[in-house]
């Protein structure tokens, strides 16, 4: 064995701990005939503490770590691997998978909002693009172009009817 390495430290081997795991537990001395036994954390501040407690405590902290640790094994070979498949991988995404048939729908109904915007006017196009794609108000439009709310509401009005016509 290495002389760097003390003999009488912890003999258990580094386990995997869960992520919520806030403290970690070792002894000194096992090879003699009264060994510590020790607990380590960090308090709400950051700082390590390092205290000594009893073998009873170390016991049950020690058989706790053993049951998450078989708990991480047991998902981690059975339940995840037995879930993955493309059904389960498409339930838990977040933007469900479009079939191709409405991907390409979709594409199109875009296609043909950017050429109905497309066809309107100067003044009623840029209106549109600010107030639906740049999420601006009807007040912030009206203070960029100097002109009252309500001439900003019809004429998105205006063009929205247009679109609207354009799409049927």
């Amino acid at each position: 064995m290495d002389e760097k390495h003390p003999k009488d430290i912890d003999p258990r081997p580094k386990r995997r701990k869960d992520k919520d795991n806030p403290y970690k537990i070792f002894t000194i001395g096992v090879h003699t005939d009264h060994p510590k036994y020790f607990v380590s954390f960090r308090d709400g501040n950051g700082k390590k503490i390092c205290k000594a407690i009893e073998k009873t405590l170390f016991d049950c902290l020690n058989f706790f770590e053993l049951e998450d640790l078989s708990y991480l094994n047991k998902v981690d070979r059975h339940i995840e691997q037995s879930e993955l498949s493309e059904q389960t991988l498409n339930s838990r995404a977040i933007d469900k998978p479009c079939s191709v048939e409405g991907t390409a729908l979709r594409d199109f109904q875009y296609d043909m909002l950017y050429r109905a915007i497309a066809e309107l006017s100067g003044m009623q196009r840029k209106r549109i693009l600010l107030y639906y794609f740049e999420d601006l108000t009807f007040e912030q439009i009206a203070k960029i172009e100097d002109c009252s709310v309500h001439s900003i509401f019809v004429s998105i009005e205006r063009a929205k009817e247009k679109i609207k016509k354009f799409l049927s």
